[in-house]
């Protein structure tokens, strides 16, 4: 048994990583400061409130939990809004995290799995992106979570701290018993979207540019459910006790769906029509975004248990008819 400090782990896959990690025996700290958590998610571990860009409360807390390992999944997730307030995102996702690898050294807390992002790659130059793919963000969210990369891998060198560095594709889907799941305020996720407007309670939904290189004009994504990213983090845990150094890995299915075939899976599922309303291209939002997992399969011994959409979504389904936050 760990003692792991989970910080965002009041957020939707914080509080799914939360659940793992307590039934796989080990003790949760979960440091949230609930701006976009919420206090009913953190159902495993005792909830420190602390935000990160409080460097003094952010070190004390570190010190007082005692822990084993960190698992950073607290900052700002919405890629347009980063466009539109980037200094926002440079405040949250880089400073905060900057501040959390001080209180690790304070704390001497070895161990960190840093929350990435496919956004650091930018503009694909492949059909499927592999850890070799050139790191171009197109976003600040994406430059932010790049800059945290090299913190990692420069604060590994420099203080003999050990890392790992997941990049999410989308994250999607709920937990079997569906005690807790997406809810974002503002939701910019698609499939959450779409389920919210199916469950009557938003209304159409946007379609954010019908004329991406794409086979029908919309933008694709690999989309992973959420209790397989923390079945990898899990394996990342494993993986820091054996390695040291800084490494990443890229987490998805490996197959790509459009928007307009996640609206049809949504349609299948819940077995109720979806109205859309065609929208601008979003700034930053690259037209494809797909994952070659190979390197993830053969190093942490990880394949999503979950892989097909459908069955995402329903797990999502299940949740968004009775959330309970």
């Amino acid at each position: 048994m760990k003692r792991i400090a989970v910080t965002g782990g009041a957020g939707y896959i914080g509080s799914h990583m939360c659940r793992q990690l307590a039934g796989h025996g080990h003790e949760v700290v979960v440091i949230d400061d609930l701006s976009g958590g919420h206090r009913e998610a953190v159902r495993w571990g005792r909830l420190v409130q602390c935000s990160l860009l409080d460097a003094p409360a952010l070190s004390r807390a570190l010190r007082e939990a005692r822990c084993d390992a960190v698992i950073h999944f607290a900052g700002a997730i919405a890629v347009g809004e980063s466009v539109a307030d980037p200094l926002k995102y440079y405040a949250v996702n880089v400073c905060g995290s900057l501040n959390l690898l001080q209180a690790m050294r304070e704390a001497g807390v070895p161990h960190i799995v840093f929350s990435s992002s496919a956004a650091i790659f930018g503009e694909p130059r492949q059909a499927f992106i592999d850890e070799r793919h050139p790191i171009a963000p197109i976003s600040p969210y994406g430059r932010g979570k790049a800059m945290v990369e090299r913190m990692l891998c420069e604060s590994v060198q420099a203080y003999g701290i050990a890392a790992v560095a997941l990049r999410y594709f989308n994250a999607a889907g709920a937990e079997p018993s569906a005690t807790i799941g997406e809810s974002h305020d503002p939701e910019t996720h698609l499939i959450p979207r779409l389920l919210r407007h199916s469950a009557g309670q938003a209304e159409p939904v946007e379609i954010y540019g019908d004329d991406h290189p794409t086979h029908d004009g919309t933008c694709i994504r690999d989309y992973v459910h959420v209790d397989d990213l923390c079945a990898a983090h899990l394996a990342a845990l494993g993986h820091l006790d054996a390695h040291a150094g800084f490494d990443a890995f890229n987490l998805g299915n490996g197959n790509g769906y459009s928007v307009r075939e996640v609206v049809a899976a949504v349609e299948a599922v819940t077995g109720r029509s979806v109205r859309t309303r065609l929208a601008a291209r979003r700034a930053g939002d690259p037209a494809r975004l797909v994952a070659c997992p190979d390197r993830a399969r053969a190093v942490l011994d990880w394949k999503p248990a979950t892989p097909a959409l459908e069955a995402i979504v329903e797990s999502a389904w299940r949740w968004h008819r009775a959330p309970a936050y």
